[in-house]
């Protein structure tokens, strides 16, 4: 029954699939957007206040004793999985929406999630430590490293996105992620006593970065260049390049050496892509005409990496249970 419940929609996907539907029906214009927009914003700078305080940079370095499973998290995370998109990107220009191939190429650069890495890598008896070390440094690293290897690998030109954008995501993400820090711990005791508001925060972040998005792309004509059937296809893409990454950082565990443990956690620290950081730090990286379009590929992505992982988890559970 607890693989049933995994394997169907997670209700957090439905609300935003129903986010994007109202956007789509009721779109916000003029001083209502802009209300929202504003809403959205101190939301994000709230979110990624939190996410600082959170993180705790002790266990980043104690990942050291690690360092084998780590730096091939990072590596697979950060260099193979972005250059596999972008390679992925380039060869699908001139047949896909460009908006979405910039998508593409932002799903390669974001973070692992915090949340279900850590969960599958339990539940697969994996190394659950280092799977709890590997999302906080991606994380932490990630409010650098997304924004520039994005510019770097998709290029300002062909994505639309300006030098502003990139020095928005600086403000609005960067400092308060660093403000996070410096006064954690003062904040996190306040955190770890209200962790249902964090986590409601979190969630209220990214339906208004979705609301936000979708709104300006439905004004933009989003739905009228891209129909039904590429979005079929986007989806069967995304489920190959999922397997895709499942079977390269199997591969990549095996030929390191690692030991079960570690190459359970190395297979869902590396493949999962954040949507908690994806969905705000797009609206802010992406122009309006862009943003909507460049989250489809990360909700369609998330929702299946949780689906897949479930069974993958379970499988390697009971090949655990097997050996011991």
């Amino acid at each position: 029954m607890t693989l049933l419940r995994r394997l169907l929609p997670d209700p957090f996907i439905m609300l935003l699939a129903a986010t994007v539907m109202l956007a789509t029906l009721v779109p916000a214009t003029g001083w209502p957007l802009s209300a929202i927009s504003w809403a959205s914003n101190a939301a994000i700078v709230l979110l990624f206040f939190l996410h600082g305080a959170r993180l705790s940079r002790q266990a980043v370095l104690d990942g050291a004793k690690k360092w084998r499973l780590l730096s091939a998290i990072m590596l697979f995370g950060y260099a193979v999985f972005p250059l596999a998109m972008w390679a992925t990107a380039h060869g699908l220009a001139g047949r896909v929406a460009p908006e979405l191939l910039a998508g593409l190429i932002f799903l390669g650069v974001l973070p692992t999630t915090v949340q279900s890495s850590i969960a599958y890598a339990s539940i697969a008896r994996g190394n659950v430590a280092a799977a709890v070390i590997a999302s906080a440094a991606s994380n932490m690293l990630a409010v650098v490293a997304t924004p520039v290897l994005f510019a770097l690998i998709a290029g300002s030109a062909v994505a639309g996105v300006s030098s502003a954008g990139i020095g928005k995501v600086a403000t609005l993400l960067l400092l308060p992620f660093a403000l996070g820090q410096m006064l954690r711990g003062a904040v996190r005791p306040v955190v770890e006593r209200h962790a249902w508001l964090a986590g409601n925060i979190d969630k209220m972040t990214i339906v208004l970065a979705v609301y936000v998005a979708f709104s300006q792309a439905e004004t933009e004509g989003l739905w009228h260049r891209i129909d039904a059937g590429a979005l079929l296809a986007l989806a069967a893409l995304m489920a190959g390049v999922l397997l895709g990454a499942f079977a390269a950082a199997w591969g990549i565990g095996a030929a390191m050496g690692l030991e079960r443990a570690d190459r359970a956690t190395l297979l869902f620290a590396s493949v999962h892509k954040s949507l908690a950081t994806g969905a705000p730090m797009a609206r802010i990286l992406f122009p309006p005409a862009l943003a909507g379009a460049a989250i489809l590929p990360l909700l369609l992505y998330h929702q299946m990496q949780l689906m897949l992982s479930a069974v993958i988890a379970a499988r390697l559970a009971k090949r655990a249970e097997r050996i011991t």
